[in-house]
């Protein structure tokens, strides 16, 4: 072999004095009741002196694996799907995979097929249901299939992996209340979608746990400039303000900020903002959002692993990471009322 040579299986054979049948049991992971452990370890150690390394397109020809993972989510416009997408990039590499990113182009809505038959060209899809209606477009339905934030008991996929979104609302509404808070608006992201459903239905049980609390719900498209007209629209109607504004997503509650800003509306002296999600945003603003902290790169960690886990023939479990309200300075003791 020269020195410029790339080492080959027959390579290792020899170094380590067996068969190459038994290189590639050895190599390939099933080696266990047909080779010794100490041969097993020569193989490994005369692979590792080689610098031997698989030639996993030569293996995928053989298994008609592509070594490739969809990932559909919404437009990347949002920093958290961005760094979902970071978390399951991650883990899918140390196992030799690639993901294709494919963001649904308007967000929520179906999409055209990008492959000419996407079971041939993928080994499995981890999606969001923010852009489930993607999966009807791209003929996923015969590989492996993982979702991300999915009702559990209706999803299509293998399994599915959550974020406890409700407990997260609960946290949020909950920290309110203890703050005095019994006039609260739910700004409410304008997406149909399971995750949104969760987080209006938790909050609202929250609400109505607390006697003389009462809760509005204020729906509006998922943008700061939407969010900030909707909530000028609500601070400038005749009657009492509500004392606290409970946001879908951190864009909403960095719109409400802004309109309570113009308007001068002191937050959080006289109306308190609460987020979700933890973006970057949300330490840029001032004063700083309080809002529930989603671990978005474990989240597409975990989904990914899941996925591989389907891929190669198993049967994931379905799992909820837990999320954690972050206090900043957008909250305070709700204002007396004459």
């Amino acid at each position: 072999m020269s020195a410029a040579s790339r080492p080959t299986s027959k390579d290792v054979a020899r170094a380590a004095g067996v068969s190459q049948a038994a290189v590639s049991l050895v190599l390939g992971g099933k080696w266990p009741g047909r080779v010794s452990a100490a041969t097993a370890e020569r193989v490994r150690e005369a692979a590792r002196s080689l610098g031997y390394r698989p030639n996993l397109a030569a293996r995928d020809l053989r298994t008609g694996r592509t070594r490739t993972a969809l990932l559909v989510v919404p437009a990347l416009t949002n920093e958290f799907f961005a760094r979902v997408h970071a978390g399951a990039a991650s883990v899918a590499a140390a196992h030799g995979f690639g993901v294709l990113l494919y963001p649904s182009p308007e967000g929520t809505g179906p999409a055209t097929d990008p492959f000419a038959s996407a079971p041939a060209a993928l080994d499995g899809v981890l999606a969001s249901s923010m852009a489930a209606q993607a999966l009807s477009g791209i003929g996923a339905g015969a590989l492996p299939l993982v979702m991300l934030d999915s009702d559990p008991a209706t999803g299509p996929g293998t399994a599915t992996v959550n974020l406890a979104i409700a407990d997260g609302m609960r946290q949020a509404a909950g920290h309110l209340l203890g703050l005095g808070h019994r006039d609260l608006v739910h700004l409410a992201a304008d997406v149909d979608s399971w995750t949104f459903e969760v987080r209006a239905a938790a909050l609202a049980a929250s609400v109505a746990a607390v006697p003389g609390a009462r809760l509005r719900t204020r729906r509006c498209a998922l943008g700061v400039a939407e969010a900030q007209a909707a909530v000028t629209a609500l601070l400038t109607a005749p009657g009492e303000r509500p004392t606290a504004l409970v946001c879908d997503d951190d864009l909403l509650a960095a719109g409400a900020c802004k309109a309570a800003r113009r308007l001068g509306v002191r937050v959080p002296g006289e109306l308190s903002v609460t987020g979700f999600d933890d973006l970057t945003l949300a330490t840029a603003i001032e004063p700083e959002l309080t809002t529930v902290t989603l671990p978005a790169e474990e989240f597409g960690a975990r989904g990914m692993a899941a996925l591989l886990t389907a891929v190669d023939g198993g049967t994931p479990a379905d799992e909820e990471l837990p999320v954690a309200l972050t206090v900043r300075g957008s909250t305070g003791p709700a204002p007396a009322r004459t």
